[in-house]
């Protein structure tokens, strides 16, 4: 029988003759003892628990004391182990082993060989790394629910369109919105394939080169809810992808995040005056009593610079170190790791309750439609389809008539003919078109509804786009709750196998 308190000395090596120092305990190894105590606890025991239920099946370790070992492993907690530098060395793989072992009724001397804290450690990061993916991607939902919300309401809502800062064509909010809906979309579904590439088991690879037992890594596998094990020992222990995987389409989310909220910050300002928020969750300035301002927005643009140098932090992090396990890749290049998770679902909350509660100045933007020649493209057209002037001469035209029109002080909804037919006439063209079809290109209205284009600013064609999102969605949704569903069922029957 073993003593049931831990000791104060435990012999857990015998080529070095103490344990860590104090230096060595407080800068780095009670630090990341802590961290892992309250970020992958539950993936090593999860993983602890499997191993013994394998012992049990290679016949090294009995019913009764894997019954045993779980009821031990299921005492352990953010309270019951601790770093310590004698009892475990600090680590909290050997607090784990130590906790059972020192608590045992009787030794399991098999339990804990041909095994490797490098794969125990490759395995729970990964567990941790697909749960924290899991839970951004729930906030890539509700941001995506939010913008589908909105765009379907401004669809038929004109809005000034810019190209390089200048007045270019009638849009609609619904439109735009429209187009983020479907970056989301796209990053989800990229998301869920890094999910289910880097959701293979590592546990079996050991310390690099595999284990001597017939240990069954499928069914390991299949316990811990992946859906295959890692097909060769030396990349389940030195291979960190996953994270710059998960990283790298993050940081390429961000960056189009960040132009989507530079557009709002615009469209927010004294001079664009497109948009506003409530009151709550806006801001003041401490001198200018006059001033409504939008800081959210601003937090939210620069919280989401920080995605891309995290991911430029794990690169160089893992960049010319050798390709075998290393703390230098496994722990340090990674410290970094759940603060990006963090970040981006602040932002995503952040940036859904701005779309929840957004509205757009109707007034304000018809006023700014009816205000600039939008409509030179559609009159370039219809010179070119109804008047009988090649395209390029047409586009000429166009331009023309509208710097006349300038010139006269005539805005874009009072047509003038005769402008028109003078241009035509100075260039050695007749035109033929009416002052109705002159009067309809420079239409706001016209303008959002006639380009009816796969993905154009048409109603009817963004409702189309909107229906198939919707059912993309749904089909999204559905197969991250399948692999939510496989993941707990694969642990509540580990749970049941313990018994």
């Amino acid at each position: 029988m073993t003593n049931s308190s831990a000791p104060q000395q435990a012999t857990l090596s015998g080529r070095i003759s103490s344990g860590p120092s104090q230096l060595l305990h407080e800068e780095i190894l009670e630090p990341q003892f802590s961290y892992e105590l309250h970020h992958f606890l539950p993936w090593y025991l999860l993983v602890e628990k499997v191993m013994t239920l394998e012992y049990e099946r290679l016949g090294l370790v009995s019913a009764e004391a894997r019954r045993e070992i779980g009821t031990l492993l299921a005492q352990i907690n953010t309270e019951t182990i601790t770093a310590d530098p004698q009892a475990n060395m600090s680590d909290i793989a050997f607090a784990i082993e130590r906790f059972v072992e020192t608590r045992m009724t009787e030794e399991a001397p098999a339990w804990h060989m041909d095994r490797s804290r490098n794969d125990f450690q490759a395995c729970a990061q990964i567990m941790f790394g697909r749960d924290q993916l899991l839970q951004v991607i729930d906030e890539l939902f509700h941001f995506s629910h939010a913008l589908h919300q909105l765009a379907q309401k401004t669809v038929d809502l004109p809005m000034p369109g810019y190209t390089h800062y200048q007045s270019a064509q009638v849009i609609s909010p619904g439109f735009y919105l429209a187009a983020v809906n479907e970056q989301v979309l796209k990053t989800i579904s990229r998301l869920s394939s890094i999910y289910d590439d880097i959701n293979r088991c590592p546990l079996g690879s050991g310390a690099m080169a595999g284990l001597e037992l017939a240990w069954d890594q499928k069914r390991m596998s299949d316990l811990l809810g992946f859906h295959e094990p890692v097909r060769h020992a030396l990349i389940g222990v030195a291979n960190r992808e996953w994270s710059l995987r998960i990283a790298g389409e993050l940081s390429t989310f961000s960056v189009n995040l960040s132009r989507v909220v530079t557009d709002l910050i615009a469209w927010g300002s004294t001079e664009y005056g497109l948009i506003d928020l409530p009151d709550q969750l806006a801001g003041i300035s401490s001198a200018m009593p006059q001033k409504k301002n939008f800081p959210i927005l601003e937090r939210i643009r620069g919280r989401i610079a920080h995605i891309s140098a995290y991911y430029m932090d794990f690169a160089m992090g893992q960049r010319n170190t050798a390709y075998t396990n290393l703390v230098e890749t496994s722990k340090e290049a990674g410290s970094n790791v759940l603060t990006m998770f963090k970040t981006m679902r602040s932002a995503l909350k952040l940036f859904t309750a701005v779309i929840e509660n957004l509205t757009f100045k109707e007034e304000r933007m018809r006023a700014i439609c009816e205000r600039e020649y939008f409509g030179g493209f559609t009159l370039a057209n219809m010179l070119a389809l109804h008047g009988g002037v090649p395209y390029r001469k047409a586009q000429v035209l166009s331009g023309r008539y509208i710097m006349a029109a300038i010139e006269n002080g005539l805005k874009p909804t009072t047509v003038d003919l005769n402008l028109l037919q003078t241009a035509a006439g100075d260039m050695g063209l007749d035109v033929s078109l009416t002052e109705e079809q002159l009067r309809q290109a420079f239409d706001t209205d016209y303008n959002l509804q006639v380009k009816k284009s796969v993905g154009a600013t048409s109603p009817e064609r963004m409702r189309e786009l909107l229906a198939v999102q919707e059912t993309e969605t749904q089909q999204l949704q559905q197969m991250i709750e399948e692999r939510k569903v496989a993941v707990q069922h694969a642990f509540d029957l580990v749970e049941e196998l313990l018994k």
